[in-house]
């Protein structure tokens, strides 16, 4: 859940409200008094009341809502947010004070940090076979420094929207294979040189660790023969957009998918 939650509270008039909306990036906030959560305010909602700019939120809003509590499972909030159509879920304690707030954005984001199990056997089960070792999976923190990449190029427009994402909160893991001198990357060159941009020191990933170190890797002959020993010697390539922002945008005219990046990076620098 996020744990610094806007809210409104219920003495704004609606034209105080709407503009709060307006300022933010939500379609609509908690209702808060004194800490304890009293209800949650939409834009639809109010919509209803833009004939009325100076009447109180306490006086128009819907008396409660849908709410969690820390310890429900994910998996019932997911439920919760599905079943009555929400996009925001309140999290209260046992006070019924307010203490975070969870999203259908948020729970996505749960879903993408997840390495994929089935993705990260197949990875294993093709370096044992390719290279005749036998590697284990361990889940860590890795220092950025000592990771070692095989992808010479990315794409700035992908690095920009993984940096926006970070910052947002959504750390989806490395797939990468612990080696003496550092870990070779085998999964997330953009999310890994976003977080070094970002000026993150560590990173969570799936690491594969050998049983025999002294095997060279396939991966490891790649990013010598292009001469890749750091994330420093990674290109950013500039103008071109990667594979899947190509697709997503190719509805778009070019002059607002150039707006929405610069959105991205401007966000990034505040």
């Amino acid at each position: 859940m996020v744990r610094n939650v806007q809210t409104v509270d219920p003495n704004m008039t609606v034209k105080q409200t709407v503009d709060q909306v307006i300022a933010s990036e939500f379609h609509g906030f908690p209702v808060a008094e004194n800490g304890y959560l009293l209800g949650f305010i939409t834009a639809k909602e109010l919509l209803r009341y833009m004939d009325q700019p100076n009447a109180k939120i306490r006086n128009v809003m819907k008396k409660g809502t849908f709410c969690a509590i820390p310890s429900m499972s994910i998996s019932d909030a997911t439920r919760i947010l599905f079943r009555y159509g929400l996009r925001n879920l309140p999290v209260v304690d046992e006070d019924r004070k307010l203490i975070g707030i969870i999203s259908n954005l948020d729970i996505v984001r749960s879903q993408i940090e997840k390495s994929r199990p089935n993705k990260v056997m197949t990875v294993k089960r093709f370096l044992e076979q390719t290279n005749d070792i036998k590697l284990k999976v361990e889940n860590k923190e890795i220092e950025i420094d000592r990771i070692i990449p095989t992808q010479k190029e990315i794409f700035m427009d992908e690095l920009v929207g993984r940096q926006y994402e970070l910052k947002r909160g959504m750390i989806e893991p490395l797939i990468v294979v612990e080696r003496r001198n550092g870990y070779v990357v085998v999964d997330g060159h953009h999310r890994i040189m976003a977080a070094k941009k970002m000026g993150m020191k560590t990173y969570k990933a799936i690491v594969l660790v050998p049983n025999d170190y002294s095997v060279t890797l396939g991966l490891e002959k790649t990013a010598e023969r292009w001469g890749l020993k750091t994330l420093d010697d990674v290109n950013i390539i500039e103008g071109t957009k990667h594979p899947f922002m190509e697709v997503t945008m190719m509805l778009l005219p070019s002059e607002e998918t150039e707006a929405l990046t610069k959105k991205l990076i401007d966000r990034d620098r505040h």
